[in-house]
């Protein structure tokens, strides 16, 4: 065991993984090893879109923070989800930033806390997703969820999806990994074994499959609703259900696909596992794309959003300074349906279907 963990920091290991998993020649390998250490031109669009996804996300943070109608339960499991998208790309840069030649400079250990890393904040975000669903659910079936307990019941949930993304992302780290076992070797992540990547795709499509499953029952439970609303209610809950599912789908099926492919295919028979930095890059998307989807909606959020623009003099508005201190009126129904949710006595469905 002493010997396999001294493995950590032998910079001999990756050269040997890469070109074994990989299936490079010696010159090939050296070729790799030598190229220039600048970034292509791939690299600096996506560290521009990781640049975009971290000051929309840091925007939503701060909207939740400064504003103390958005201190709920659904706009605390937003600001977990934009939090969680704001360190997915910091965490993305910064495997660009590493990667190409500058791979082969690094230890084992740094390559596992950089892919590590990478896997937490990505599986956060999707994590994320899946509270979300599951307290949207949970709002519409149940009867006071957020009572006096609630501080409680939602901090659990969010603590839940963090210690579940760093016990998932740290656990090659922590042995489950192929330094003892060359031909189980991953070759996209050739550190990786292909067990653990099949591990990692299973969770995944079982998050998906779980997500989908929430929403069409959301979605079930609106079109019964005897509200006189029901009809325009249900279109705008499927519209928005399927916006989500889509886009989930779009960016994350690609990637899930080449994980998939790569635990029982090897490099020389799917050459597409060369380009599968391209599949990750859509799959970080998503998280541009949920601070769109679950808080421009609300359009008292994005009123936030152009006072937190308005106090950092990015937007004239005239008044900045008053702006900043303006209370805000509530008038979306996300909000309403949140406020509502937490002091009535009755199922939220019988008053109201429009926060899901």
């Amino acid at each position: 065991m002493a010997t396999r963990y001294q493995q950590y920091y032998n910079k001999s290991v990756i050269q040997v993984h890469y070109r074994i998993a990989k299936n490079l020649t010696p010159e090939q390998l050296q070729e790799r090893v030598e190229s220039s250490a600048g970034f292509s031109t791939f690299s600096i669009i996506f560290i521009i879109i990781c640049s975009i996804i971290i000051l929309e996300n840091l925007l939503v943070l701060i909207a939740v923070f400064r504003n103390k109608k958005f201190h709920s339960a659904m706009f605390f499991f937003i600001g977990n989800l934009a939090f969680s998208d704001l360190l997915a790309g910091s965490a993305y840069i910064a495997n660009i930033c590493l990667s190409g030649p500058r791979t082969f400079r690094l230890v084992p250990v740094q390559w596992f806390i950089r892919e590590g890393t990478a896997f937490i904040t990505l599986a956060a975000s999707v994590f994320s997703l899946l509270a979300i669903a599951i307290e949207r659910y949970i709002a519409i079936t149940k009867v006071k969820v957020y009572g006096s307990n609630k501080t409680c019941r939602m901090f659990l949930l969010i603590g839940a999806c963090w210690v579940t993304s760093v016990l998932m992302g740290g656990l090659p780290i922590m042995g489950w990994n192929c330094l003892d076992a060359l031909p189980e070797c991953s070759a996209v992540l050739p550190l990786y074994s292909i067990r653990y990547i099949f591990f990692v795709v299973s969770v995944f499509t079982i998050i998906l499959l779980s997500i989908v499953i929430l929403y069409v029952r959301i979605y079930l439970i609106v079109r019964s609703s005897r509200q006189e609303a029901t009809n325009s209610q249900a279109y705008a809950l499927l519209k928005t259900v399927t916006i989500v599912l889509g886009v989930f789908i779009a960016c994350w099926l690609p990637a899930f696909s080449v994980l998939l492919l790569d635990t029982s295919c090897r490099m020389t028979s799917c050459p597409v596992l060369n380009h599968a930095d391209v599949f990750f890059g859509i799959a970080t998307l998503n998280s541009a794309l949920n601070p769109l989807i679950y808080t421009l909606r609300s359009r008292d959020m994005r009123r936030e959003f152009l006072r937190v623009l308005c106090c950092w003099g990015l937007l004239r508005c005239g008044h900045a300074a008053d702006r900043c201190m303006l209370p805000l009126k509530s008038s979306s129904s996300m909000e309403h349906c949140t406020h509502k949710h937490e002091q009535q006595s009755t199922p939220i469905m019988q008053d109201c279907t429009t926060c899901v």
